[in-house]
This record gives C-alpha cells, sequence and structure tokens, in this order.
C-alpha cells in the first residue's frame, strides 16, 4: 500500500497468471502452452526481421498480418484487428464495447481476467452461474444486459458450445455486443467467425499463444464487421499506435500462413488429449469433455490442492484453483506423450500412497 497509489489501484484484485518457474527437469502443464515449438517459417521470418529494419517503428495497423487473416476467414482486412495478445485484445474490447450501462454477461467458473478488467474499466460484471455438468446454459443469458462474453472452449472447464447454439444467443442479444473468446478453438470447438457476416454485434477473439505455440511473442487479434473493429482501433490508437513490434509481425504472419505445420501439430495435441483423458479415467479421474489443448479432472477421493502439491513434489506442475464448485479439479495441460506418460506415473504413485484430504 502506498498513499501515492490512486483509488483504482487499491481496490483492484489483480488476475494472478499461472507460474513461470525456472526448475531442472519440470514438466510444466499449467500455463496451456504448446509442447511444440512455432513453425520453423515462424522462427525464420523473425531472424530475418532482425536487421536494419529494427531501427523503424512497425506497420502500425499489423496490415499484412490482419490481410492474412482476413482471407482465411472471407473477412476485409478492416474487419481485423491485431494486439499484443489476446488479453490486450480483451482490454481494448473492455473499454471500446464492453462498458455499457447494463452488466456484462460472463460464466461463473470462466477467464479470470474478466471480473479483473471489470474492476480496472468501471464494468458491471454479472456471473451467471454454469449448469451442474459445467456447461455453458444459453438460456440463462436471456435477460436484461449491456455485453456478453463467452469463451468458446470455455476455461478452465475445456467444455465448447456448438455454433448453432452460439448464433442463437447471438441473435437474441442483437441489440448488445456479444463477445466470443475463442483462445482454444483450434483443438475442437467451430470459430464464430463465420457468423461475423450476418450478424453486426458479434466480436470475435483469437490468440497465436496456443495453436501456433508462439505464446512468447503476444499476439492476438479480433474479428467483426468493421464499427466494432474500428472503435477497438479507436481505443489503441489513444494508448499505444505500435502494439506489435516488426519480429511479433513478421513471426506472425510466417505461422498463419504455415497451415501445414498448424494442421501436424494441432492433430498432435488432440490425439494426445484423448489419450490422457483415457489414462486418467483409467486412475479413477473424472474428466470433462474437452474441446481445448487441456484436460479438467478431479479424483472422487482426493483433494485437488493435495494433488497439484504432490505432483510439484515430483517436478510435475499443473494448475489449480481455489475456487468454489472446481476446487478439486486439475487443469492439465496437454504436453508431448512423454510427458504425459510422466504425468501418469505421477499420479499413479500418489494415489497408491497416503496423499490424502
Amino acid at each position: 500500500m502506498s498513499r501515492y497509489w490512486s483509488r483504482i489501484v487499491h481496490e483492484l484484485t489483480p488476475y494472478t497468471p499461472g507460474e513461470q518457474p525456472r526448475v531442472a527437469d519440470l514438466i510444466k502443464l499449467n500455463t496451456n502452452e504448446s509442447p511444440y515449438g512455432p513453425s520453423p517459417k515462424a522462427l525464420a521470418a523473425i531472424s530475418a526481421a532482425t536487421n536494419d529494419q529494427l531501427r523503424l517503428y512497425p506497420e502500425p495497423t499489423g496490415l499484412a498480418l490482419r490481410a492474412a487473416i482476413a482471407e482465411s476467414h472471407g473477412l476485409s482486412e478492416g474487419e481485423v484487428f491485431v494486439g499484443n495478445g489476446s488479453d490486450e485484445v480483451l482490454a481494448h474490447t473492455c473499454q471500446a464495447l464492453l462498458k455499457q450501462e447494463g452488466p456484462l454477461l460472463f460464466p461463473d467458473i470462466s477467464y479470470s481476467f474478466y471480473p479483473t478488467y471489470c474492476a480496472l474499466y468501471g464494468i458491471t460484471p454479472h456471473a451467471v452461474p454454469l449448469a451442474d455438468d459445467f456447461t455453458i446454459e444459453p438460456a440463462d443469458y436471456d435477460r436484461p444486459c449491456g455485453a456478453i462474453i463467452l469463451p468458446n472452449p470455455n476455461a478452465p472447464t475445456g467444455i465448447a458450445l456448438p455454433l448453432a447454439a452460439i448464433e442463437a444467443m447471438v441473435s437474441r442479444h442483437a441489440d448488445v455486443p456479444v463477445v466470443i473468446d475463442e483462445a482454444y478453438v483450434d483443438f475442437g470447438a467451430e470459430s464464430a467467425a463465420s457468423l461475423i457476416a450476418r450478424h453486426p454485434n458479434l466480436l470475435v477473439i483469437q490468440t497465436f499463444s496456443k495453436s501456433r505455440a508462439l505464446a512468447g511473442l503476444r499476439v492476438g487479434f479480433a474479428m467483426g464487421q468493421r464499427p466494432l473493429i474500428e472503435a477497438l482501433e479507436r481505443v489503441k490508437d489513444s494508448f499505444n499506435s505500435y502494439p506489435l513490434d516488426r519480429l511479433a509481425l513478421a513471426g506472425a504472419t510466417a505461422s498463419w500462413l504455415d497451415r501445414d505445420w498448424f494442421e501436424e501439430k494441432r492433430a498432435l495435441i488432440i490425439a494426445s488429449r484423448a489419450r490422457l483423458a483415457q489414462a486418467l479415467a483409467t486412475l479413477s479421474f473424472t474428466v470433462l469433455p474437452s474441446a481445448a489443448n487441456f484436460v479438467f479432472a478431479r479424483h472422487p477421493d482426493h483433494s485437488g490442492a493435495v494433488l497439484a502439491a504432490a505432483l510439484r513434489e515430483r517436478s510435475v506442475l499443473v494448475r489449480h484453483f481455489k475456487k468454489d464448485r472446481i476446487q478439486d479439479f486439475l487443469r492439465i495441460t496437454i504436453g508431448t506423450d512423454a510427458e504425459c506418460d510422466r504425468l501418469v506415473v505421477a499420479l499413479t504413485e500418489i494415489l497408491a500412497g497416503e496423499d490424502r484430504r
């Protein structure tokens, strides 16, 4: 605490990111990073960009990257916005679109940055409880509001809504902005980008951190009809006209265009997810149906906190949330098969011992 802090700093509860510890021989399955390196073409593009051009500012709108994304989704360049990770894109979205007279609706078990941004930007939050099976029930959002934001697939549950349910919700709330946060969409869900032409209130946000293995580069983007994108641009240009540097723009563009690499690594992660889910089920875990690059699982006889601590002692890091309803779940990133095997061996040892509630 400091007497020099502004009032809002005193009142904030900051978002807590996953750990990034420096531990030798660590199996790191806590932050949903890709177990595979980025596209070699992305690395080559980044290397090529480290030349005399770094003395110049980057192209402020990310034109080449926006053009590549737009072409893939049948959009115009003016319907794509790029930013410094999807978290920055979400922050600009909160300021540009979600700060309305009515409350912002989002799931009660979801990305924990949403309530943090509400506090930071003066948005009234309203958390809508998930159903008993941890699914999002679209009918529960049929209430007056100023805006809606939904992750699809949801995090940390990994459960996805079908595209028809997303479109029905967007249609029923045509008078307010509806944001679909698709950080994990490439691992088993269907993107709502195909709905943009029909719905002027829809904004879709994605990231390069997960399926393109560029979490360290910090690149995210939004897609929507031009008026929504213009709102984001107005906020961005009042904050930082150059959110993406030349290396990020070069690497992200090359990665996006390398479709073969993307498809190959995505297929590996999806296959490993099914393999891990089956192994956990064999150990009597309940595993929620995941369309993400992680699984959300709990054991009927063991505390999630105890399991997470016991795994950490064995140099296996997973994510545990101290929240009602999910305190006994572990969110486990899909690693390589070898990393997942080591996790399963560690859990087998723990379950056979005395690491209980």
